[in-house]
């Protein structure tokens, strides 16, 4: 290495002898003054040259004898001749000196006065120091993967960390990494396909040509299982496994499983579009484990509406595609054999409660009124658990509380431990996954548990459900336990408290019949309105007094618009969710504002309410952030973070989802 420190290394060289011709040349043309400053510069970039050559020349020296002296000459020649390379580097990364296998492994790049971590930057040399770590695997340098080793050397007998060098070994492991990844890829992966609206989509085509459209389908999905050279067997009429590579799974990663947008885009007389929605098993030693991951993955998949990849790799879950709105199901068959099977658990159960989600909304205390309603005419035990009333439900709450006989219908967490007993039935109403149901460990005491909701499935479900009516396409919940009573009695009846909540969480998650609007939707209304229900009182009852008035128009001022989105973050005097939620279905009234999202902070936590057109998903871009909802309406919550932080996570959301909107 002792060449590293001549006066004039070879590139110094070459860089000086391009100066000294471009001087003659200026000399020769006859421009004298600037020839005479340009040769006044050349002579002090020499002098410079020669000093700092000598400077670094003589801290190698120093290096050399500080590190000579505590190892013998066998050792000395055995690190300069080490066939691996070899780096050696000083406590804060800087290099000192390197052997002749690194120029070869960085093809001839000089290392020294750079820093490590310029170049690896997964080196942790805290780690290192601290005694913690000196094993860095596959660490990617120019094609190849390596291995690094790390050694500390004490350059002084005080043990000073300025005095620590350390040295690094890099062992090849390129070929053992190759062999690796090609037998992982070799792996048999599981997909499960199914054409989730294909019975919806043949009611729409003429008679004559539907048999061309399933022909289509099924060619499309043969002609991509050919281009994954994959084994592809239709079992239903809308169903097919494949059995493909795990090697051509990660290509399909990379292209976000066009599969979808290939189907989606079959036209043959169909006014509805075909979706599909797949579920991946990948990564596990049997395809008997990988096809059990490729059904939990479908069925997440159908839970979140359909049209969607979702990939299961061990515990971690991967999105795709989700972008369409869900497609109502006129049929109501599924309602009907849902409230008999809840009627029979209804009637094997000692007493019931009702539960709904962390900060309840009209949504969720409407549909568990109506279920309770219901329950009562059977002369069953019922309860409704609810802990602690909002501002969004506290004007709801005190119409139903003037009602007698909802007095004693609301109990706490501490009151459901003295009630239950051990044949008891909990119905989850408009929330299906542990993170945000309202108490989890009630959910884990009751052996019988009822999932109805609305919401896209989250990738924290609660498992083990004995009934779970979830159908994404509905407007609300409370439209799913409105349909769900003309099944559960015969001849069922209302009193007008219990049908205006019902319509009050229809009207609240519709945004008064704007949103997510189907046939049955209307339907649901017309049966609530027969018994009494009338938009007027669910208007009354969410009116709004000047002063919430005033803080929506204050947050609504601070919106700050960008690609047709407004993102807008509350005064720090306004701490409410409800008026936050409030305030980004405003802001979707103004022109050019496709999607809203508010932020707002409620001591240590702060929250984020989306909403949306329909161009923009919300959701999935909640989704980056821990959150979920629907495709026009979602939300999500972060706890120990900065509002500034949260803005930036916000925004960069945003722009990958745009990005990936625009591939």
């Amino acid at each position: 290495m002792d060449n590293k420190y001549n006066y004039f290394n070879v590139n110094n060289k070459i860089y000086m002898v391009t100066m000294a011709i471009l001087i003659y040349i200026i000399f020769y043309y006859g421009h004298f003054q600037v020839g005479l400053v340009a040769l006044g510069l050349y002579a002090m970039l020499v002098v410079y040259n020669i000093y700092n050559s000598k400077i670094k020349k003589n801290e190698w020296k120093i290096f050399i004898e500080n590190f000579s002296s505590k190892l013998d000459i066998a050792t000395t020649s055995t690190l300069v001749k080490l066939p691996f390379p070899l780096i050696i580097i000083g406590y804060t990364g800087n290099v000192l000196w390197y052997n002749q296998s690194v120029t070869t492994m960085l093809e001839g790049e000089d290392l020294l006065n750079k820093n490590i971590r310029d170049i690896i930057k997964e080196l942790n040399l805290k780690q290192v120091l601290e005694g913690k770590k000196n094993i860095f695997p596959n660490i990617k340098i120019k094609n190849k993967c390596y291995e690094i080793y790390t050694n500390i050397v004490d350059t002084n007998e005080n043990k000073n960390v300025k005095d620590k060098i350390m040295l690094l070994y890099f062992y090849d492991i390129t070929e053992k990494t190759n062999l690796i990844n090609g037998i992982n890829g070799d792996r048999e992966s599981i997909m499960l396909v199914e054409v989730d609206n294909l019975d919806d989509v043949i009611k729409t085509t003429e008679e004559d040509k539907a048999p061309m459209l399933v022909a289509e389908i099924e060619r499309t999905i043969n002609s991509y299982s050919q281009s994954v050279n994959a084994m592809v067997k239709k079992y239903t009429s809308n169903k097919y496994v494949i059995i493909v590579q795990d090697k051509y799974i990660e290509k399909e990663i990379e292209k976000k499983f066009d599969i979808l947008d290939s189907v989606r885009d079959i036209r043959n007389g169909n006014k509805l579009a075909v979706t599909l929605s797949i579920g991946v098993g990948r990564g596990e030693d049997t395809p008997l484990k990988n096809y059990e991951f490729a059904t939990s993955a479908k069925e997440l998949a159908l839970g979140r509406g359909g049209d969607q990849v979702v990939v299961k790799k061990g515990d971690k879950l991967s999105f795709f595609g989700g972008k369409t709105k869900e497609v109502e199901k006129r049929t109501k068959v599924r309602a009907r054999v849902i409230a008999h099977a809840l009627m029979d658990l209804v009637n094997e159960s000692n007493i019931i409660f009702i539960m709904g989600h962390k900060n309840a909304d009209p949504d969720c205390l409407g549909a568990a009124i109506g279920l309770y309603s219901v329950i009562k005419s059977l002369d069953k035990e019922c309860y409704i658990i609810l802990e602690g009333i909002n501002s969004g439900i506290k004007s709801m709450m005190d119409i139903i509380l003037d009602d007698e006989q909802y007095r004693n219908t609301f109990i706490t967490g501490e009151r459901f431990k003295n009630v239950k007993n051990s044949n008891s039935l909990l119905i989850l109403v408009d929330v299906h996954n542990a993170s945000h149901v309202q108490n989890l460990e009630i959910v884990k005491e009751v052996e019988k548990v009822v999932i109805i909701d609305h919401h896209r499935k989250a990738q924290d479900f609660i498992q083990g459900a004995v009934l779970s009516y979830m159908e994404t396409y509905a407007s609300s919940t409370a439209e799913l336990v409105t349909e769900m009573i003309q099944y559960m009695v015969d001849k069922p009846s209302l009193r007008h408290i219990e049908a205006v909540s019902l319509l009050a969480g229809i009207c609240v998650d519709t945004k008064n019949f704007c949103f997510k609007t189907g046939v049955r939707t209307f339907e649901a209304a017309a049966f609530l309105r027969r018994h009494g229900a009338d938009t007027m009182d669910v208007k009354k009852m969410f009116s709004d007094d000047l002063n919430v008035f005033l803080k929506r128009a204050d947050i609504i001022r601070s919106a700050e618009i960008k690609n047709e989105i407004a993102i807008a973050v509350c005064p720090e005097e306004i701490q409410d969710t409800v008026v936050a939620a409030q305030a980004a279905d405003e802001l979707l009234n103004i022109t050019g504002i496709e999607a809203s999202f508010v932020i707002v902070k409620v001591e240590d936590e702060i929250f984020i309410s989306g909403r949306s057109l329909g161009k923009i998903n919300v959701q999935l871009i909640l989704e980056t952030l821990g959150g979920g909802g629907h495709m026009t309406m979602a939300g999500t919550k972060f706890t120990s973070m900065k509002l500034s932080e949260v803005v930036d996570k916000l925004e960069e959301a945003i722009e990958k989802y745009l990005k990936e909107d625009e591939k």
